[in-house]
């Protein structure tokens, strides 16, 4: 595994969860279905996504795949709290070409330097180097751990079913 930087406790650093592709509910101590935003795809795009969805894994890090709103979502969902993978997010605003990335077997994960500060928010890596983008929102009780496993579990989908994406350094 080439590592760059890790997203885990190794850094220090944290990620802070964007928010703007899927929404992680917790209501009343009692967790939800994650839900998953529909993206604006070309034909394409969505046809990559669907293949990726369906090619995820059972368990991730050691969770269990769990059900997703809506049920044919780009996109999928592992353990309690979730990690929740969403396929086809826009392009960050502010990622700049120059950005470093994480790179996780072969895939380029990058996380804004303004999210890497806390171990206790969520963290919501974005793999820019494959296209269309996919996001993983990663809950903070597996930033300590876990993290850098599951992102090196997705790499193998991600590679198989996307295309190129951005560079990363």
């Amino acid at each position: 595994m080439h590592l760059r930087r890790r997203l885990g406790p190794s850094s220090g650093r944290g990620v802070v969860a964007s928010g703007a592709a899927l929404l992680v509910l917790v209501v009343a101590g009692c967790s939800s279905t994650p839900t998953i935003d529909e993206a604006d795809l070309s034909g394409a795009d969505r046809a990559a996504c669907e293949s990726l969805v369906a090619d995820l894994p059972d368990t991730l890090a050691g969770l269990e795949r769990r059900e997703v709103e809506p049920a044919d979502a780009l996109g999928a969902a592992w353990g309690d709290p979730a990690y929740v993978l969403t396929c086809g997010v826009p392009e960050p605003g502010d990622y700049e070409p120059t950005a470093e990335c994480n790179v996780i077997e072969g895939v380029g994960w990058w996380v804004p330097d303004d999210q890497l500060a806390d171990l206790s928010e969520d963290a919501t890596p974005i793999a820019l180097s494959l296209r269309p983008y996919v996001e993983v929102s990663v809950p903070a009780n597996y930033r300590t751990e876990g993290i850098d496993r599951a992102l090196a579990e997705l790499a193998p989908a991600l590679t198989e079913h996307l295309g190129e994406g951005l560079s990363c350094l």
